[in-house]
């Protein structure tokens, strides 16, 4: 299957939940995507993304100097997400609601006013 002339301008968080859902349902796979399968799978996908970092310090000029690496990276990272998406979709989650839910704890947990210098410890 092909996508044409999509990107992250046109692709909406829709697009995702239903592409990974029907993946998943074509494969009958569903009895295997509960919560805890998620969660597990999506850690070592996690681990696996951190794997390619382990003992260097790349900066990113460098990553995107190196196609290979970048290639596993984004590889990684795309797999993090499908797991998370497909998490989402098992618990019939609102992403943009829980999104905006969270950012608005956030903002008042990291107020401008104690945190606008970079740091990320409290006065």
């Amino acid at each position: 299957m092909t996508f044409k002339n999509i990107n992250d301008k046109k692709a909406t968080i829709s697009f995702f939940k239903e592409e990974i859902a029907k993946f998943v349902e074509e494969r009958k796979w569903n009895e295997y995507h509960t919560p805890k399968n998620l969660i597990q799978a999506l850690g070592i996908e996690v681990a696996e993304l951190s794997e390619l970092f382990l003992f260097k310090d790349y900066e990113v000029p460098k990553i995107h100097e190196d196609k290979k690496l970048l290639g596993n990276i984004s590889e990684e990272i795309a797999d993090v997400f499908i797991y998370l998406i497909s998490l989402i979709n098992c618990l019939n989650l609102d992403l943009t609601e829980s999104f905006l839910k969270k950012m608005i704890k956030n903002r008042k947990k990291y107020s401008i006013h104690e945190f606008n210098n970079g740091s990320f410890h409290k006065k």
